[in-house]
Order: C-alpha cells, then structure tokens, then sequence
C-alpha cells in the first residue's frame, strides 16, 4: 500500500474554514421535526410544510414516537429553493408552540 493513499485521521483533510458548507438549491432538503406527542401534531406540520413546499409528499413522511411516548419526531423531505424558504418553515413550526427542535 503507497504512504499516499493513507490520511492522517487526527487532521482534516482539507482545511477548516470556520465558515458551514453552502447548499446548492433546489435540494431535497431532509428534516426532522421533534414535539410533544399528540394525535394531530404530524398532520399540523404536514400543513405547514405544504404552504412552504407545494410539491411535498405527505406519504413519504415517517413518525417515530419517543421511548416513553412523550414526544414525537416528524421525519420528512422537502424541495428547498432557498435559505428564505428554510427560514420561513423554521420560524412558522417554531409559532405553533408544539414544535421543540427542527432538524
């Protein structure tokens, strides 16, 4: 085996910015959306996501119930055009009072 084609794992392999990676949009964008368990709280963020995304697949969605049953995480894809997008989704999920993280 060349010396070459080894990496050093205690240094990165290319140099650290300081700056997140950029997203290239249009992406399909993955979330996960972390509330208190409720009968309705996968169907109130799947109308939120649709006002943002209009080509959202609701029967793609996966809902995970907690452990113990007290919170519940939405697990979803949308179609992100922009960081305008993104952060709107984010602040409208945020005002529900029900949404504890996003993803």
């Amino acid at each position: 085996m060349n010396d070459k084609s080894l990496r050093d794992l205690r240094r990165p392999s290319r140099p650290v910015s300081g700056k997140p990676p950029k997203i290239t949009f249009p992406c399909r964008y993955p979330l996960k959306v972390v509330g208190d368990a409720a009968e309705d709280f996968a169907a109130v963020v799947c109308q939120i996501v649709s006002r943002h995304d209009p080509e959202f697949d609701a029967a793609a969605m996966q809902v995970v119930d907690s452990r113990n049953g007290r919170f519940q995480s939405v697990r979803l894809t949308i179609r992100a055009t922009g960081e305008a997008q993104l952060q709107a989704l984010f602040v409208e999920l945020k005002a529900t009072g029900r949404v504890h993280m996003v993803v």
